[in-house]
């Protein structure tokens, strides 16, 4: 993982960690995005080619068919061509897709709620990126639901291709991005850590 990210997700959990302390009135608290989510979109924001083009709709590289993509990853009916979006638009556009991603994680996966934010981050992330069936009959899930959490995150760095020119490549932006995500789960918040104890249990998820 590169100093970059690893600072920017060290930020944001400290961030978590303060504002869980300010004492958030528990109906409002309800409305949050988990630390899970939050950590999700860090890596997001990270990663996701649109960061140099946000605001600003443009067609994917990967020449996936798709229609016009803006801020993190965003495609759909809701990003108009010539449309300027702000990061508060970005961040409407985003969320919902986020979550969407944590309740397919979660429904996936039998122990999601023993995960601690940083692995439910990683699986959220792969989810959001790769789409809702990335996970359907997957290794990574029957070794997640067998109790080998260690196992189903190392196979993460598997999926790091994509179609460029109608040809499957191996795209150096997602080894980069699934070897984080792959140390997420498999270091992040245990025992000796430098991580451990930054966040509170993740709990079940939202």
């Amino acid at each position: 993982m590169n100093d970059t990210i690893k600072k920017r997700l060290l930020q944001a959990a400290l961030a978590i960690s303060v504002a869980a302390a300010g004492g958030v009135a528990t109906h409002q608290a309800a409305q949050q995005p988990s630390a899970a989510v939050l950590l999700a979109m860090e890596l997001g924001n990270h990663y996701e080619s649109s960061g140099r083009h946000i605001g600003t709709p443009y067609v994917d590289k990967l020449g996936k068919g798709q229609p016009l993509t803006v801020c993190d990853g965003v495609t759909g009916p809701e990003v108009v061509a010539g449309r300027t979006y702000t990061p508060e638009d970005c961040k409407r556009l985003e969320l919902p897709k986020y979550r969407e991603a944590e309740r397919q994680a979660r429904q996936a996966l039998t122990h999601w709620g023993a995960y601690n934010p940083w692995v439910q981050a990683s699986f959220i992330d792969m989810i959001y990126n790769l789409g809702p069936s990335v996970l359907d009959g997957t290794t990574i899930v029957r070794m997640a639901n067998a109790g080998n959490l260690v196992g189903a995150c190392m196979q993460m760095p598997r999926w790091v291709r994509g179609t460029v020119g109608g040809q499957s490549v191996v795209l150096p932006g997602l080894v980069d991005r699934r070897d984080t995500t792959r140390e997420l789960c498999t270091d992040w918040g245990r025992d000796g850590h430098f991580s451990a104890g930054l966040l509170p249990p993740a709990g079940g998820g939202k």
